[in-house]
């Protein structure tokens, strides 16, 4: 069974360098810690993946068009098919005082905007710092071991799983036609991410679900509790 541009699939990978097998991402725990990646703070397990949508490399998008549900497959990508060949004219040579005087303090690895381009700091000496626009991984061939673990098919639980990708638990999702309830209860902090999360869910949900002209969001609060006098 093949899967076609639009189906919501939930996927489990890891990427390697091809040339010195170094770990450069996983969604599975054991890899990474293995790897000796291991981040507490990360999130492990099955990542959404919406098909023909760029969420994923060119390569690895079309393989996983051609599995079917529970396939595994290995498979290594030409720089074309991963993160791009290499650009020379993306790295830039700067002056130091360009940095300075937006209180940047520039070091190797730090990340900057450069007209609305992410790059990075390679080097800072004599006064010039070394900025390279292009992608960490362009250049290289990237292998992938990829298994498809589950295709989601229910509007409902397309909606929740998009909402995990940007950051939300969201707690019901009604569809009436083409008007889409959303809930998020008093146990879904509202933060400054929440609000981020929740313009981005409903942008997603716009994106990939054409019959939806409404969303509504239901939002819970309850009041704290007062902390208990001492006796």
């Amino acid at each position: 069974m093949a899967f076609k541009d639009g189906d919501f699939l939930e996927v489990q990978y890891s990427a390697w360098t091809a040339s010195d097998d170094r770990l450069v991402s996983t969604t599975d725990e054991a890899v990474a810690k293995k790897a000796e990646i291991y981040d507490k703070e990360n999130t492990y397990g099955p990542v959404l993946v919406v098909l023909g949508s760029q969420g994923v490399i060119k390569g690895l998008d079309r393989e996983l068009h051609a599995m079917s549900l529970n396939e595994s497959k290995k498979v290594t990508f030409k720089p074309d098919e991963a993160f791009g060949e290499r650009i020379e004219e993306l790295v830039r040579i700067m002056p130091i005082a360009e940095f300075r005087k937006h209180d940047i303090d520039p070091y190797p690895g730090l990340q900057v905007n450069l007209d609305n381009v992410t790059a990075i700091v390679k080097s800072v000496n004599s006064g010039r710092v070394v900025v390279d626009a292009n992608h960490p991984l362009a250049g290289r061939e990237i292998t992938y071991e990829v298994r498809v673990v589950r295709q989601l098919t229910a509007e409902a639980d397309k909606i929740t799983a998009l909402g995990k990708t940007t950051g939300l638990a969201v707690t019901k999702v009604e569809q009436n036609g083409k008007a889409v309830k959303l809930g998020f209860d008093n146990n879904v902090k509202k933060n400054a991410d929440y609000f981020m999360g929740k313009a981005n869910l409903i942008a997603g949900i716009f994106t990939y679900f054409k019959e939806v002209q409404k969303v509504d969001v239901e939002e819970e609060y309850l009041r704290p509790e007062e902390p208990k006098e001492k006796k």
